[in-house]
Order: structure tokens, then sequence, then C-alpha cells
């Protein structure tokens, strides 16, 4: 990739100001640009840095020809398609009737559609803006391409997940050619093949998050259900057999106690799939048998639960050092240095409860610094430069770590709690205890599995070896030996 490709191209000045890109050379690539709107300006910087000659086409070219790169000439729509073989449309669905007068310029050339409909037009439309294109202009070759690029990477130049450009179209020929254009610009073309697959490009961009859903419903169910619990623990039961008022541990205490049992279980669900899928393949002696389909889709969506785990333990780290702040932790502080005075303590040291919070924090400093390493390499630009085995190391060896750490943080925060009767309130365990289960699990299949038994089995099975797998030979001029196996 030319290092040119990395430089932002954002203000017209910018352009204008490099004598390189001010003028392109004669032998250049021609190519048209239907339109003058944002997507189109942006379109024609890109193509300009990229080394190709521009020509915009234009219904009021005095009016628009300041807002484009000098080195792009921009005309009448006429004058703009007589001799470039690639012009893209950059105009919207509605307007392409308007086209229809350029009809016998555009025979034979190569119509790249960039438009995009919005969700309610696309949910009415049964063709794709493609192939209604291609509709008013049998004679053309149409191509969908750069609809999921945004203006400002075109402006700013291809970045990690941006690079890619699906590209579609009925003619290879006119596939590659746009294919060969895209690379030129920095990015990574992408072939869906025919035209056919322009309703499924078209419904890209429409798509919000779409690998989130899951993973943050998740989430949100877990934060509400802790938080339930939580309330029903900590202000309810003080209220009810107390009548003490401690709802004003709802905006912050609560939701400080929530957060962390939200995280831990989340990132206990990362690993988990991995445990059941190698004991899937344990059971079946294979690993040529698909997976059900929730257990699929699990594994597809660790990525998001991992990322959501670090949120939430990132925000109960900031609400940790929050908490000496609230006016309620200075009134604690207040009545407890009175209580000492009125006792008569004049040194109040417990050497338990001082070990355990300093093994406490670090454990969870700890805990936090891993699943930030872990969030970094998740980022694309990031991932990109790691070799598989590095990758492998990171979000596997080292994730498990967190895990072992975020569980030791959770006992050492836990201690002997878990055994004294007054913790039980509403005969309700504390928090801690229920957040556990599915971490042991994890934590004590992963010590199996390292059990040089089940390990090298395990092995084994993922490098092709099958438990009923054998092939039986006949060799009916030996009976002695008339059957053989193999396991290969």
């Amino acid at each position: 990739m030319p290092e040119e490709m990395d430089k932002p191209l954002i203000s017209l000045h910018l352009v204008d100001s490099d004598s390189s890109l001010a003028k392109v050379p004669d032998e250049a690539p021609k190519v048209g640009i239907l339109g003058s709107g944002d997507f189109a300006r942006s379109l024609a910087t890109r193509l300009v840095g990229s080394g190709f000659k521009v020509v915009v086409g234009s219904r009021n070219p005095k009016r628009t020809a300041g807002l484009f790169p000098s080195a792009a000439q921009v005309t009448f729509q006429e004058e703009a398609v007589s001799s470039p073989e690639v012009i893209f449309v950059a105009v919207f669905r509605e307007h392409y009737s308007s086209l229809c007068s350029l009809s016998d310029q555009l025979a034979g050339k190569i119509l790249v559609d960039v438009s995009n409909p919005t969700e309610q037009e696309h949910l009415q439309h049964r063709e794709s803006n493609a192939e209604y294109l291609a509709s008013l202009f049998p004679t053309c070759t149409v191509v969908k391409a750069f609809n999921v690029i945004s203006a400002w990477t075109l402006q700013a130049g291809p970045r990690d997940g941006n690079r890619q450009v699906p590209i579609c179209g009925d003619q290879p020929e006119a596939r590659r050619a746009v294919s060969e254009m895209a690379l030129a610009m920095g990015f990574m073309p992408v072939d869906m093949g025919s035209l056919a697959s322009a309703r499924e490009v078209e419904a890209m961009p429409l798509r919000l998050l779409p690998a989130w859903k899951v993973p943050t419903l998740l989430a949100l169910g877990l934060f509400v259900c802790f938080y339930a619990y939580n309330f029903v623990r900590d202000v309810l039961q003080p209220y009810v057999q107390e009548s003490q008022n401690k709802f004003f541990k709802l905006p912050v205490s609560v939701v400080n106690t929530t957060l962390p049992c939200v995280a831990y279980v989340l990132l206990s669900l990362v690993y988990l799939p991995g445990v059941l899928a190698a004991a899937l393949q344990l059971r079946r002696g294979t690993k040529y048998q698909r997976f059900p389909d929730w257990l699929d889709h699990w594994l597809q969506h660790r990525k998001q639960i991992g990322l959501l785990s670090f949120f939430c333990a990132a925000l109960h780290a900031l609400y940790s050092f929050c908490l000496p702040l609230r006016r309620a932790h200075r009134y604690d502080l207040v009545n407890l240095a009175v209580k000492q005075v009125l006792a008569n303590k004049s040194h109040l040291w417990v050497e338990e409860e001082v070990w355990r919070m300093e093994i406490y924090l670090s454990l969870g400093v700890l805990a936090l610094g891993t699943l930030s390493l872990l969030a970094v390499t998740s980022l694309p630009s990031i991932a990109n430069s790691l070799n598989w085995r590095e990758f492998s190391f990171v979000q596997s060896s080292l994730g498990f770590v967190a895990l072992v750490l975020s569980t030791l943080h959770t006992l050492t925060y836990g201690w002997t709690r878990a055994f004294e009767e007054s913790r039980y309130k509403f005969y309700l365990p504390p928090t801690f205890t229920l957040t556990l289960l599915v971490p042991c699990v994890v934590i004590l299949a992963k010590a199996l599995f390292l059990l040089p038994c089940i390990s090298r089995r395990l092995a084994r099975i993922r490098r092709g070896w099958e438990r009923d797998g054998t092939i039986k030979f006949t060799l009916p001029t030996d009976h002695a030996l008339a059957e053989k196996t193999s396991h290969v």
C-alpha cells in the first residue's frame, strides 16, 4: 500500500496545497462521477489522491466546482459520461430516472452504484437500488460497491474494519475492474458474486451492531438480576427488619456491588463455551461434527462478551474510587471515631482485615490490568499485528489468568463471610457466593483438561483423529491377516 493512502485527505485546501494532488498526469485512468453531494466530493478527493483523473457531472457545475479538488474536472453530466469507462452513480434512488436522458452515452459503460436505502425503503422495495438501476439502463453493466464506506472514511483514508468493500455484479470483468480501483484507493475488495447479492450488501449499513445485541441483552439481564438481589439484601432487608432507611445506597453502593458480579460472570461465560466444546469433542471422539447452533453462536459472541466484561470491571473501578467521596462515607467515619472515643479505644487495628484488604485490592488491580490487555488486543489494529500463536496466548492463556485472578479477588473479598450466619439476609446467601459458581466450574474443567490422559486425547482429536474412524481392509489371499485396521 502506498504511504500516501494513510494520510488524511480531509479539507479541500490541503489537497490544493499539494502539487502532486493538484494536477493529475494525463495518462492517469479517467473516472466519472454523477452527483455533487457529500459522498461524491469525498469520493472525488480519494480518487484524485489515488492517482485517478476525475470528471464530475453536475446539473450546476459553476455552483459546485469550488467544492471539489482543483484536480477534478466539474462539468455537465452529458460531458462527464462521454469518455470514462467507469462511472460512479452517487445520487439517490428517486433521482435515477433523471439520468435516463444519458442512456445513449452510458451504453456499454460500467455504472458503480454507491447508494444506500433507508430502512423503510429497504423493506418497501423488493429489488435493490442496484437492480433498479440495472433495469433502467439495460445496456450498461451495474456494479454495487462502496456503499458501506462513509464519506469520512473516504476522506481520512481506510482504517482497520473500514477497509473492506463488498462488490457484486453480473459481469466478472466489471467486478475485477472495480476491485482494482478499490485496491488502488487503499481498500480491500470482497467479491460478493452476482448483482442478486446487492440487496444483502445494501442491508449491511442498516444493521446496528448486530453482533452486540445478544451479549448486550445478556449483560443487561445479569445486571438487573444482581441489582435486584443486592437491593433485597442491602436495602430492603434493613428497612423491613431493622427499620433502617438505606435507600441512599441505590445510586452508587448497590451499583458498585452489582458491576463486579456482572463482569465476573461475563468473563467466565467467555471461556465456558470452549469447555463445553472440548467436552463435546471428547464425547463424540471427533471434531468433524457440528456443534449445536446455540453453542456455535455462543462461541462467535465471546469477543463481545469479553469486552462487556472489561467495561463493567472498569466501571466498578471508577465507582470504587468514588466511594470515599460520598457524604454517607464521611458520616460513617465520624460515627466510627465517636464510638471509638466513647469506648476508650485509642488504637483500632485488626491484622487479619488489613492483610485481607491489601491482598484483595492487589488482586483486583492485577485482574483489571490483565483484562485491559485482553481488550486492547481485541482491537483489529492490534490483533492484525499479532501472529496466531501470540493472539491465542493473549486471548486464551492470559484470559484464563484473568479469570483465576478475578476468582482469587472474589474469594479474598468474601473471606469467611460465607460461613457467618449474619451475612444471610432474608436467608439469601452473599452475592459473591453466587458469582463463584460458573467461574469455579470453568476453572475445574480447565484443570481437568490439563491431565495428560485427557489433554493428549483432545489434542489428537483436534489434529483429525477419530475414535470411530477405523477403515477395515480384507485380504482374501491370506486368511491369517484377513482383517486389518488403520487410524489414518
